[in-house]
């Protein structure tokens, strides 16, 4: 998203005459009115310009010429979804609305300039899907099809969206047939190199499968089961910032008690609250990991992710959590895998 989103912003009070000094001034061609971050209008150059062959003078309102109901886009379409969008409207940029709020402007400029990152991406695909049987009995989950395209293919994407191209992936049940699939990525013009877990290690003992002349750039994993339209490179860049260990994505989660929970001293009650609901954060099952940790962990040491922090945590290293507030789905059971069927489409992932 455009950084410089804030600088175009206008007032309802504004003139003409402010918002084609800001059109002038800023590379984006736009001027958005907001108010207490509602969206009220947008206006360009164009608009200005038909204003004054009304005889409109500069003086006047911005509210005069201001386009009232300008295309907008909700925070969670995908990057395909908004070249698309602009593509078929033939517009150059579209307001970014969360909960009906602006948070940004995106442009077509922006989404088709793809940058190449050198970090590695580390998928965990190994798993037998048990929950999701008889639909795993031949089939390793995670080439299951969401939409018209396996799970860990709609990952991918959302990598190669992103500029990422150097992947590993850990394989155990079936393995050959996620080999067969992906190859070694040429079909979509990046590096694809497989682990193989003999046995089961876990996602952290999966870490010390991985080749020692891996780029030592921080390492983004994530669990092949998972369906999320995360901003991937903003994720990196708070890790980067916060010059952690370890960054785990977390999801909030609420939890409501069916019943009347009392608070009692001895045998007296003080105190009840009628189904307390409580949230808390759960791991999202995606990480970015410094390589200082995953040069750490031995060949075929079977630990998880979670349990391999908790040791750093003693040792006094920083890990930090992201709240992941993007749409995010773990395709663990029937009841998910049924979800995800219906909103790769909204969702345009």
């Amino acid at each position: 998203m455009n950084i410089e989103w804030r600088n175009i912003l206008l007032s309802p009070t504004a003139t003409i005459r402010e918002a084609l000094e800001i059109i002038d001034k800023e590379a984006l061609q736009i001027a958005l009115v907001v108010s207490d971050g509602n969206l009220l209008g947008s206006v360009t150059d164009g608009d200005i310009r038909r204003g004054l062959l009304k005889n409109i003078t500069l003086n006047d309102s911005i509210d005069n010429v201001m386009n009232k109901s300008p295309l907008t886009a909700d925070y969670s379409f995908s990057k395909q979804t908004l070249i698309s969008l602009l593509e078929s409207k033939k517009i150059s940029s579209i307001p970014i609305l969360k909960n009906g709020k602006l948070i940004g402007l995106e442009t077509l400029h922006n989404l088709l300039s793809k940058p190449k990152l050198d970090n590695p991406i580390f998928i965990m695909a190994g798993g037998f899907g048990t929950r999701l049987r008889p639909l795993t009995d031949n089939c390793p989950k995670p080439l299951l099809k969401v939409g018209n395209k396996p799970i860990l293919e709609v990952i991918l994407k959302r990598f190669i969206d992103a500029g990422f191209y150097d992947f590993y992936i850990s394989t155990h049940y079936l393995p050959h047939m996620i080999h067969e699939y992906f190859g070694d990525g040429s079909k979509w013009n990046v590096n694809i190199k497989y682990v193989h877990e003999d046995k089961p290690l876990g996602t952290g003992g999966a870490l010390g499968l991985l080749p020692r002349e891996i780029t030592q750039k921080p390492l983004i994993m994530i669990n092949g089961d998972v369906l999320t339209n995360l901003d991937i490179n903003a994720l990196l860049d708070y890790h980067n910032k916060e010059n952690a260990l370890a960054t785990m994505c977390v999801r909030e989660y609420d939890y409501q008690i069916p019943y009347g929970v009392i608070e009692k001293d001895g045998n007296r009650i003080v105190a009840m609250t009628e189904k307390p609901k409580y949230t808390f954060h759960v791991n999202a099952g995606i990480y970015v990991v410094s390589p200082k940790l995953f040069n750490s962990v031995d060949k075929d040491t079977k630990v998880d992710m979670p349990s391999l922090l908790e040791v750093k945590m003693k040792c006094n290293e920083k890990i930090v959590m992201y709240p992941l507030t993007e749409y995010w789905l773990d395709i663990g059971q029937m009841t998910e895998y049924k979800q995800a069927q219906k909103d790769i489409i909204s969702l345009g992932l």
